[in-house]
């Protein structure tokens, strides 16, 4: 227990960094001279000494891999290279979330230098589900000479030998099945035969490295490629929204491309970050809670391409009205999300919430939230988790899991063996189809497989702390080095510190739930906090009755620009009496 808390005002027990941690948090600062709060990060996230500098400065140069170590890499940019002279129709067949749009618009971009607009496809979620179909497929080959299916494709098998007549590239990243579809090519790092070292990138950063190997032939062949370091903010865009862990390339992708949407060239990024009210310069936080979501909600419950257009318009007033529309969604989408999470939750709440599976099933949810609803159980329980929504006989549901669990490969072993309709996907995500009578035994069995797999044993009421800080101590200065180890996202956590025997010297209810309050060190220095959702649950009201009192705080450290002024602001988490 850190700071002894074993049940805080939250429900939680307070965790700290290990003995082991502890002592190489301080190798790291004396051997660099760096700030251990820094340190206390690093080493959570296992830099060794001697790869700070590196980590702390990733680049391109030093994290990517050659593009041609993943199989058919080189077939799949020959034939793009190919299709760039013009004499052959492209059709893009494309996956409706934030990687699949992401993953098009680095197409369009590249097509876009060499005057060619490819056809775009994108299935619709209720009526086609996902990935390629027999008849989309079909009509595509009609018309078109290569198709280039993307964040899909990896085990559609019948959907794209419908597509005899065309050639066919499939660049995703999807758990593979034990045979490849008949395709040109099949680039994928989660395909069965391969190493697995690259099985962290989402389905943009796998077009990026395709893309990368067809400009390095372009220029062998006496061609100009465009600038593809300019595309890199729709490779960081995905990789946030799609929750892929951020280590290794996957680091400097975010890293390099924050940097190149902070220089807002995207016309449809810049007309959604206005929208949103974005008033900052991108963080991955904006990439994965206000951008994603709205990219996506065309996909959940409105137009299904709609999110792929925006990132692909070139013009503004087009990318304007996009934007409104995505905007507009969201907040439907929202409303629907609430009516469905709160009868998973208590539906889950009511089969117990210490099984190693968090999972709930009724009529009538909406195939468009299942995912993020699984999302909330996943976060609230720190479990693997589930939501299926039926129509009639046949049930839709989503996964998401925890780090070190993989569900994808777990829902792909029900399919194989008969147990489920189909399903598949990759570590963190997943999706499925099952009839009603298939339900209990299928959820019976993944949640044999997922406590196999280590899952649960982690409690929901665990709250990992990195350190401990003084209010003093929380500067502008710290949370720039903070960053430094940044991006934060899956796999690597934002960090948290514990701020202990503070006095509360303010506090005042804000907004609908918010709760702002100024913290005091005893000794004169203070340090401003918000508390988002305080009284959605019985902080809020705790924290404001505690005027003048002395509590122990945890929560991340941030930075609150307002008037021109920026100051340092602690986002509580939790909080327990002194």
């Amino acid at each position: 227990m850190f700071l002894g808390v074993e049940h805080s005002l939250t429900g939680r027990r307070w965790i700290g960094p290990s003995q082991v941690v502890e002592r190489q948090a301080l190798n790291l600062s004396q051997q660099n001279d760096l700030p251990l709060p820094l340190c206390n990060v690093m080493a959570r996230l296992g830099v060794a000494v001697e790869e700070v500098d590196d980590f702390l400065h990733p680049t391109l140069r030093a994290t990517m891999s050659d593009p041609k170590s993943l199989k058919d890499c080189t077939v799949a940019a020959e034939l793009i290279m190919e299709a760039t002279e013009g004499t052959r129709a492209v059709a893009i067949f494309a996956d409706y979330d934030v990687d699949g749009g992401s993953s098009a618009a680095l197409l369009f971009d590249f097509f876009a230098h060499f005057l060619i607009k490819p056809t775009l496809y994108v299935p619709d979620r209720i009526n086609e589900g996902y990935g390629p179909n027999p008849k989309a497929m079909q009509k595509l080959a009609s018309k078109h000479d290569l198709i280039i299916c993307v964040d899909c494709g990896t085990v559609s098998h019948d959907a794209l030998a419908s597509a005899a007549e065309a050639d066919v590239v499939v660049l995703d990243h999807h758990l593979g099945g034990e045979t490849l579809p008949p395709a040109k090519a099949v680039v994928n790092p989660n395909r069965q035969d391969e190493t697995g070292d690259l099985s962290h990138l989402c389905a943009a950063a796998v077009v990026f490295l395709v893309l990368i190997e067809a400009a390095r032939l372009m220029r062998e062949n006496g061609k100009t490629p465009p600038d593809l370091l300019g595309a890199l903010d729709l490779v960081a865009l995905a990789t946030v929204a799609d929750v892929a862990p951020l280590v290794g390339i996957n680091r400097a992708f975010v890293r390099q491309g924050l940097k190149v949407m902070g220089q807002r060239r995207r016309l449809g990024l810049n007309a959604l970050s206005d929208v949103a009210q974005l008033d900052a310069a991108p963080s991955a936080y904006h990439l994965g809670y206000v951008l994603g979501p709205r990219i996506n909600a065309g996909g959940r419950i409105g137009q299904a391409d709609l999110g792929a257009r925006l990132l692909c318009s070139v013009d503004p007033h087009e990318a304007a009205a996009m934007a409104g529309k995505l905007d507009q969604l969201n907040s439907e989408r929202r409303a629907v999300e609430a009516t469905v999470r709160i009868a998973a939750f208590e539906q889950a709440e009511a089969r117990g919430l210490d099984q190693p599976l968090i999972w709930a099933s009724d009529d009538g949810w909406h195939p468009g939230v299942v995912g993020i609803v699984a999302s909330r159980l996943k976060e609230k329980t720190n479990r693997p988790a589930v939501v299926i929504g039926f129509d009639g006989d046949i049930g839709k549901g989503s996964g998401r899991s925890v780090s070190g669990i993989d569900l994808g490969a777990a829902i792909q072993s029900l399919a194989h063996d008969g147990d489920i309709e189909k399903g598949g996907g990759h570590k963190m995500a997943a999706g499925l189809s099952l009839t009603r009578k298939q339900l209990e035994p299928a959820m019976e069995k993944l949640n044999t497989l997922m406590r196999s797999q280590g899952a649960g044993s982690l409690g929901p009421s665990d709250l990992r702390i990195d350190g401990v800080l003084m209010p003093g101590g929380a500067t502008l200065e710290l949370i720039e080095h903070l960053d430094r180890a940044g991006p934060y996202g899956a796999s690597a956590s934002a960090p948290r510190f514990a701020f202990p025997d503070c006095t509360i010297a303010f506090a005042k209810p804000v907004g609908e739930s918010h709760l702002k309050v100024t913290v005091s060190d005893g000794f004169g220095t203070k340090l401003d906090a918000i508390c988002f959702g305080a009284f959605d649950s019985s902080l809020g009201a705790a924290l404001n009755e505690a005027k003048g009192t002395k509590m122990h705080l945890v929560g991340r450290l941030e930075v609150n620009t307002w008037g021109g002024r920026s100051r340092p602001q602690l986002r509580i988490e939790d909080a327990n009496p002194a």
